[in-house]
């Protein structure tokens, strides 16, 4: 039986889609129709698209749009040829990508686009990042987001802004991943990549324009257990700027609640990293990001305080690990001595898990003051969230009660 399971996920699975596909939007006499063309690669001898589906036992397939504009009210679909994760170039693979390989990549990517302006890197595993983090170096940026949350890394998908160097190359090539996606690949990267014999290394030169893809919409399809299709706009953070961050104000019972300080510029400048890291997270979600570093990322709660609660208990899990890492060369839970445990643990909750000085994020509003006072007993300086709720003036007074600041985007970032 464990052979059998085993051999479940090495199987190559033969999928009966065709070739071509088409999707058409009919308004009267009007018919706009997007075409599509199945992706395929060789590898092994072996011509083949998606290995299967999410799960073994699952057909999938890839289609790229090669045709077609989609035009509604005011916006547009991507125009065709703009490709990324749709039409990749393996350079490396040992066996064909599956689905959750590639919607793991292209969710790297969707974080990426807004961050061309630094080294950054994005670690995904199961469509949500588990590190992320922007730097002067790509090696940095690497290291930073592999710490934050190495456990979580593991057998992740990889994405970074930059050609990878060697340096870079022989830090990636030290852990367990399947997916290495970047623009291009320096002297001696690709031989050190080798070393991972199943590493799918990829290349989508696109990359370097990432910051083209900012604004850009697609169709979203869900399909419905009945056959049924919800069919939406891909979703566009509007907070990209400074400026188009609001200081946190409202009304309530004819009293108007300011928060009492602007944010700083080092704020900001998490304000703007988290925001916009939020946009590639599982809802419902709760964030903290300090010095361009995710610190703890809670998502899929199905409420606003438990998943606050989760991202804070994640930073001083991942802290711990991390600084056991560093010091013994092992996982935090594998370490049997109990002394240099209690070292760590007194280290880690006197920096209450490195959320001292953090930013917290939320991609919705907090309906009572409880969720966001979650974040600030542990030190957190800053929030950014949409606003918008009956008792925003709760979050406000919080955050006046401890110093921090707090800003509004005007724009809640549900991502399902």
């Amino acid at each position: 039986m464990t052979n059998d399971l085993k051999q479940m996920y090495k199987t190559i699975m033969d999928d009966h889609f065709p070739p071509n596909m088409e999707i058409s939007f009919v308004d009267g006499t009007r018919r706009q129709t997007l075409f599509f063309e199945k992706v395929a690669w060789t590898i092994e001898n072996i011509r083949k698209g998606l290995r299967y589906g999410e799960n073994p036992g699952q057909e999938a397939a890839l289609y790229k749009l090669i045709n077609g504009n989609l035009i509604l009210a005011d916006f547009e679909t991507i125009q065709p040829g703009q490709y990324l994760v749709s039409d990749i170039e393996l350079l490396q693979s040992g066996k064909h990508p599956g689905k959750t390989n590639l919607t793991d990549a292209d969710n790297a990517l969707n974080i990426l686009r807004y961050f061309s302006d630094s080294p950054a890197v994005a670690i995904v595993k199961h469509n949500n990042p588990c590190g992320a983090a922007i730097s002067d170096s790509l090696e940095d940026a690497y290291h930073k987001a592999y710490m934050a949350d190495r456990v979580a890394a593991f057998g992740g998908c990889i994405a970074v802004n930059r050609a990878i160097d060697r340096p870079t190359a022989e830090a990636i090539a030290r852990q367990y991943a399947e997916v290495v996606v970047a623009p291009d690949f320096e002297d001696g990267a690709l031989s050190i990549l080798a070393g991972r014999k199943n590493l799918r290394v990829i290349r989508i030169k696109n990359i370097d324009n990432l910051q083209k893809f900012v604004g850009k919409r697609v169709v979203e399809f869900k399909n419905l257990m009945d056959g049924g299709i919800v069919a939406q706009w891909s979703f566009v953070p509007e907070a990209l700027k400074r400026e188009d961050y609001v200081l946190a104000r409202c009304d309530y019972k004819g009293k108007t609640y300011t928060v009492n300080r602007p944010p700083t510029e080092k704020e900001y400048a998490d304000i703007r990293f988290g925001w916009l890291l939020e946009s590639g997270i599982t809802s419902n979600s709760v964030i903290y990001v300090k010095d361009g570093v995710s610190v703890g990322i809670g998502t899929g709660e199905q409420d606003r305080v438990g998943v606050a609660e989760i991202a804070r208990d994640k930073a001083y899990r991942k802290l711990a690990d991390r600084y056991c890492f560093e010091a013994f060369g092992v996982a935090y839970n594998e370490l049997a001595d109990t002394d240099k445990k209690a070292e760590i643990d007194s280290r880690v909750a006197k920096e209450k898990g490195g959320l001292i000085g953090s930013t917290m994020v939320s991609d919705a509003f907090f309906p009572f003051r409880d969720g966001i006072d979650v974040g600030l007993k542990e030190g957190v300086s800053a929030v950014v969230q949409p606003g918008g709720a009956m008792n925003d003036y709760q979050a406000i007074e919080a955050c006046n009660e401890v110093g921090a600041t707090m800003v509004l985007t005007g724009q809640r970032s549900f991502k399902h």
